[in-house]
């Protein structure tokens, strides 16, 4: 069953895409018709593309690993931090950091300098401190929060990046090629789709469009988390009645004693019934 029908997608104005003017060659398998000299989206391509992009998306998010959005345009940075947070996932909405994917040891120094700086507010060291370098600190926290808050919690690459018009975020677009981390973008009518591993034909310029798109896309993470939490509780269960059946049986500390009387009881039987044996002999 699709993710999204051709209503909700008309309502939110997937459909519209740019000047014919302002259009790219690439996007021509895409587009619809042309109205009014703007290009007009194939909606049944893009129900279809968004189907295949969050089901390979929900398959990362079951394996554990983590997709980056990147959404750095005005009308949709908001939109994909409330949604993203939701699902725990890391974003960008602010100026992408160059070299964050092929330079990503440096960018975790800066995080773990952001980490240190909130230790030391916390312990004595800050209270050492004059005026003059506590404001110092708070402005450079304040800076590092605002550019790479949103990915404190990614400790490595991401496996995939989603990101919402890849003519603007062209440098994150080619540092992940360089990596080889696929790609998931919304792509509008002027943008090229080469390169791009999922492309997800739609208006990128709409904050209704891309509220729709992304919504989409951090359910099925969601699903994603879900099941991978469901098959984690199932696997634990198991495991558990597996080392329960391979338990060896302990034996009462009170019993033990009896047990051991019983024993010597029956060597003692079995000796004295030698005795009449030879007895008899004899």
């Amino acid at each position: 069953m699709p993710r999204t029908n051709f209503q909700d997608l008309l309502d939110a104005g997937v459909h519209f895409g740019h000047l014919r003017r302002k259009w790219n060659p690439n996007m021509a398998p895409y587009i619809f018709m042309e109205k009014n000299g703007i290009h007009i989206i194939d909606l049944q391509k893009t129900i279809v593309k968004v189907d295949e992009a969050a089901e390979a998306i929900k398959q990362i998010a079951k394996s554990g690993r983590k997709i980056l959005f990147v959404a750095t345009k005005k009308q949709a940075k908001d939109i994909v931090a409330d949604l993203v947070g939701s699902v725990n996932m890391p974003y960008v909405t602010e100026r992408w950091p160059g070299g964050m994917l092929t330079n990503f040891p440096t960018i975790r120094k800066a995080v773990k300098k952001m980490m240190t700086i909130d230790k030391m507010a916390k312990d004595n060291s800050w209270d050492v401190l004059s005026k003059r370098e506590k404001l110092q600190i708070s402005r450079q926290r304040a800076k590092l929060e605002k550019m790479l808050g949103s990915i404190s919690d990614l400790t490595r690459l991401p496996a995939a990046l989603f990101i919402v018009d890849v003519l603007k975020e062209k440098i994150a677009v080619r540092e992940a090629k360089r990596l080889g981390i696929p790609v998931f973008a919304m792509v509008d009518t002027n943008s090229d789709p080469e390169g791009i591993d999922f492309v997800i034909p739609a208006n990128d310029d709409a904050s209704q469009s891309v509220s729709l798109i992304v919504k989409v896309i951090t359910d099925a993470i969601q699903e994603g988390l879900s099941e991978r939490k469901v098959e984690r509780d199932t696997e634990g269960e198991e495991k558990e009645i597996r080392v329960k059946r391979k338990k060896p049986r302990v034996t009462d500390e009170h019993d033990a004693p009896a047990i051991e009387e019983e024993v010597e009881e029956e060597d003692e039987d079995l000796d004295h019934e030698d005795d009449e044996d030879e007895e008899i002999h004899e």
